[in-house]
């Protein structure tokens, strides 16, 4: 179950007292959530080291609130401390800074990457600050799954401080966001938003605007417009008085609120969303009567359902003007279930099948249940009476709507009287239209109808946008606003005809003035199709190599200052290639340039299609590529890219049936370690290669020493590797596999060790990669597995008759055709029956291709081999084909053995798959069993077998061989 449990925060003893009196520290799945109503930083972070000392295990998320909310009762600037204990359900908590994002749109995906898994049910998100664009980060974070619940809230504040923090437990962020996601097949949520608003008076548009930043509306400064019509008071309380009475205006058919946040020196405003110019904007107000009713009805619905805990995030504007019924609704919820939250200065709302959405004047909730268990009523008293300067407030609300009305009567009757200049459309060769602000035709001249084929009657009315491609839709919106503010604009585009046929037009939009207003735009425009086709023509001569097609030297520099530019910005690396081919001008001299023009054109197309993603090639003279490599820079990468394309130009080529081999230098840089301009990379690549020519040629040199060094260490380890069986550095390590019933040792796992003349031990993490990225683990495997055979048959002849060996299968080695027929020489050339042998495969190696691994898992059991399934448990899919496997034994990952423990999450896992290899007849292994308690449970448990440090290391055969036959 979800159990909720508040405290007010004093210190760090009084916690501590709170948290053992109900044996917090027990419980895995922890979510605390702390609402500050006291926002010095130092206060915050007292208590974040207070809550990481006593729990460190716990997950937090918290904020500076206008007030929390505990026990159901509201208060003001204390510290509110909620514990949610949760059963089945898991937490993942993060903070971001807006400071390392592009836009609030590219945090929010970065966010849902984070933390948004097949299993997420909810996310809280607690932004630290409303300037922050919350909608656009609500709308990167939702399409991650749109099934997922987010609610949350913006840091409040209070009279005494005007800085908002956000918080988890090590980080804190005054400008950027918390979240925490709820992950569990178990959990059951609902959510409430109730928020009514209604209009006043009338209509401003927003005539110039940058992000959440409002700096004329109908051409005047805000601070003028809100003086005007609220007066001089309201002005002088702002940002607080602002919450009563916002701008709102209409999103996705919907109203929503806009809040001022701070107000600037010249006029100008802050607000909590972004607002683009030409957006409408009228006061607003809430409509009390119906929030009341609302609000009473959803509570008495909660009452009558499954619910264990309720999060609630409130609106700071409803503790001020609504206090009674605030603190009242409250008292209901939390006699329904334990109630937290706080006061929010913006609340995050969702409704299923729609996006997010930042909303104000509402209350939130977040109702959750681990429980599926059907509940009887619950007996809450939910009656409420307006008090009496409540009903001053319905009074004024009737008033608001009666007046409101008479103001959209009198404009639906206003006229604007005909102005439009009809020898601008009647005598003009060019097509020229009008659109209203909606972007709606309202003219048309003959040209136009001549160009796109339509009549009068199909055009007026209709949006202009239905009528281009989707992806130009922004771009013309932009020029479109543009206009509005009176700035002639001019761009080419694209546009259909009604035929289908598509030509090039050049467009001119100046905005159309009535009285003195802004009505609509006209749009003046010519075909530039053919026009187009010669510049293009010019730009291929001037930018393109004409016989590989290309980039030269001049566009391949200026693309490259854009990646520099960009990687500045972004904080990325690139690494810069000069490629060029040895002794080319053998070729030309035997073959004339004709025929070395074709195999470089050959080469060119090798070369760009073994390139990866996000690269850019050009060629900057006969014989020499350069390339810009843009994503997943480092060392490794950089010199498997190289290495890929040394190997690629090296392949033969055929030309006028002969058989060519050419080689290539290659010489490379890194920004930003070698220089941070486009040219000197350019020029320390080309330093670089010459390096490698001069050595020989078919090379790679870096121009940094440092990673010169790196890339030749690799390439050393990797010569090593290949001489390694040779010289027999390799030798098999055993680790004792013991069977729980009897604690006698059954068998052994081959594990194999380097031990170099020169680099010592070297880690199996380190050249088991390698061996997989050259393809020599499939020498090695074949080695590991007749060696590991061999052995175990001498230990049977020593007198160990019954004893097993495992052996580890790599999915390369797993894959390749004569697998069966390696394992059928192994077992021949040993003398080892083939049922003392156990060969091991991961999950994600039968998982690749399920077919193929069943039939090669067959074919081995049909030997008599026994197959088990390796680091069981880490996969996503093994359940669904597990009773399709043909498999003897189940290993259990490490992972959950690790932390195996009484009264814990992983012993209920490691007793299912125990239980499921019961069911399933086949043998469970328990490896990494490093504690006598986890023995112990193991046996309790009813597993077979285990391996593990606390039965012993892996030995070498004569530790092995003394060792054989002792018990545990």
């Amino acid at each position: 179950m979800a159990k909720t449990i508040s405290c007010i925060y004093t210190n760090k003893s009084q916690l501590n007292s709170f948290i053992e009196s109900h044996e917090l520290y027990e419980y895995p799945d922890l979510l605390i959530q702390v609402f500050s109503g006291m926002g010095e930083k130092d206060t915050l972070v007292r208590i974040q080291n207070d809550i990481a000392s006593l729990l460190p295990e716990s997950t937090m998320i918290g904020c500076t609130s206008a007030g929390g909310i505990q026990d159901g009762q509201l208060l003001e600037q204390d510290v509110v401390i909620s514990f949610t204990i949760f059963e089945r359900t898991q937490l993942y908590s993060a903070l971001f800074e807006m400071d390392q994002y592009q836009d609030s749109y590219a945090m929010g995906k970065s966010l849902a990457a984070r933390l948004i898994s097949f299993d997420t049910k909810a996310v809280i998100v607690f932004p630290s600050d409303p300037s922050i664009n919350v909608p656009l980060l609500l709308r990167g974070l939702h399409e991650q799954n749109s099934e997922v619940v987010i609610v949350g809230g913006v840091a409040g504040d209070n009279d005494r401080f005007k800085e908002g923090f956000a918080f988890t437990n090590q980080q804190i962020t005054n400008r950027g966001v918390v979240a925490v996601a709820l992950n569990s097949e178990f959990l059951k949520v609902e959510t409430f938003t109730n928020c009514k608003w209604q209009e006043i008076g009338k209509s401003f548009k927003v005539t110039k605007s940058k992000d959440n930043f409002i700096y004329s509306i109908d051409g005047k400064k805000p601070i003028q417009i809100l003086k005007h019509y609220l007066g001089e008071d309201f002005v002088k309380e702002l940002p607080q008085s602002g919450i009563e009475f916002p701008f709102i205006m209409e999103d996705d058919g919907e109203l929503v609120s806009i809040y001022i946040t701070r107000i600037l020196s010249n006029g100008a405003v802050q607000v909590n969303r972004s607002i683009s110019v030409g957006e409408k904007l009228t006061f607003g107000y809430a409509n009390v009567k119906e929030m009341i009713s609302d609000s009473l009805h959803e509570i008495k619905r909660l009452s009558r359902s499954n619910v264990e805990t309720i999060f609630l995030y409130n609106c700071l504007a409803r503790k001020r003007f609504m206090n009674d019924f605030a603190s009242k609704e409250v008292k209901f919820l939390n006699e329904i279930a334990p109630t937290s939250g706080f006061f929010c200065y913006g609340e995050i709302a969702y409704e299923k099948g729609q996006s997010p959405k930042l909303v104000g004047h509402s209350v939130v909730y977040l109702s959750l249940t681990e429980n599926n268990e059907k509940v009887p009523p619950r007996e809450v008293n939910i009656s409420y009476e307006f008090p009496e300067e409540m009903n001053t407030v319905v009074s004024l609300t009737h008033l608001i709507q009666a007046s409101q009305s008479d103001i959209r009567t009198l404009n639906d009757h206003l006229s604007v009287s005909e102005q439009y200049y009809r020898s601008l459309f009647d005598n003009n060769d060019d097509f020229v239209y009008s659109t209203d602000l909606k972007g709606q035709f309202t003219s048309v001249n003959r040209a136009f109808i001549e160009t796109f084929g339509y009549s009068e009657n199909e055009i007026l009315g209709k949006s202009a946008l239905k009528y281009i491609n989707s992806d130009d839709i922004a771009r013309v919106r932009m020029h479109y606003y543009r206009a509005l503010k009176g700035r002639e604009q001019y761009y080419n585009i694209e546009i259909p005809t009604k035929t289908g046929e598509t030509f090039l037009f050049q467009i001119k939009n100046i905005p159309i003035i009535v009285n003195g207003e802004r009505v609509g735009i006209y749009g003046v425009g010519r075909n530039i199709t053919e026009q187009k086709k010669i510049e293009e023509k010019i730009i291929q001569l001037a930018y393109y190599d004409q016989e590989t097609g290309l980039p030269n030297r001049l566009k391949f520099v200026e693309k490259l200052g854009e990646m520099v530019s960009r990687a500045k910005k972004k904080k990325r690396m690139l690494s810069v290639m000069v490629v060029d081919i040895d002794r080319f001008k053998i070729v030309n001299d035997s073959l004339g340039h004709e025929a070395g023009d074709a195999i470089l054109k050959e080469l060119s197309t090798r070369i760009k299609s073994i390139l990866p993603t996000g690269s850019y090639l050009g060629r900057f003279s006969g014989d020499k590529f350069n390339v810009v490599l843009t994503k997943n820079i480092d060392i490794e990468e950089v010199m498997k890219c190289a290495k890929l394309l040394l190997q690629t130009v090296a392949k033969s080529i055929f030309h006028a049936n002969q058989e060519f081999f050419v080689t290539a230098s290659i010489g490379v840089s890194m920004f930003p370690n070698d220089s941070l301009d486009e040219d000197t990379l350019i020029r320390n690549a080309d330093i670089a290669m010459n390096r490698s020519k001069n050595s020989g040629g078919n090379r790679i040199t870096f121009f940094s020493t440092e990673m010169n060094e790196q890339a030749l260490i690799r390439l050393e380890l990797e010569s090593y590797l290949r001489k390694a069986l040779q010289k027999n550095e390799f030798h098999l390590c055993y680790q004792p596999l013991i069977d729980l019933s009897t604690g006698k040792t059954y068998g052994s796992e081959a594990l194999i060790r380097w031990n170099h003349p020169k680099l010592g031990l070297v880690s199996p993490g380190e050249f088991i990669p390698l061996a997989e990225e050259t393809g020599l683990i499939e020498e090695i495997g074949s080695w590991v597995l007749r060696t590991a055979c061999i052995q175990n048959k001498k230990w049977q002849m020593m007198g160990s008759r019954d004893l097993t060996i495992s052996v580890n299968v790599s999915a390369h080695q797993f894959s390749q055709p004569s697998f069966i027929q390696e394992v059928t020489n192994a077992l021949r050339d040993s003398g080892l029956e083939p049922q003392y042998l156990t060969l091991e495969l991961t999950e994600s190696t039968m998982l690749r291709n399920i077919d193929y691994s069943i039939s090669v898992m067959k074919a081995l059991q049909k030997l008599g081999v026994r197959v088990s399934i390796d680091d069981f448990g880490t996969g996503y899919s093994s359940l669904s084909y597990l009773r399709n496997l043909p498999i003897n034994t189940l290993k259990i990952d490490r992972s959950f053995i690790n932390n195996l423990k009484v009264d814990t999450t992983d012993i209920a896992i490691v007793k299912a798959i125990i239980t499921m290899g019961h069911g399933l007849s086949v043998k469970v292994v328990a490896e990494g069993v490093e504690t006598k308690e986890q023995i112990e449970l193991l046996k309790q448990l009813n597993c077979h077998y285990a391996q593990g440090f606390y039965i012993h290391k892996p030995l070498m055969i004569s530790d092995f061989e003394n060792n054989l036959l002792q018990t545990i």
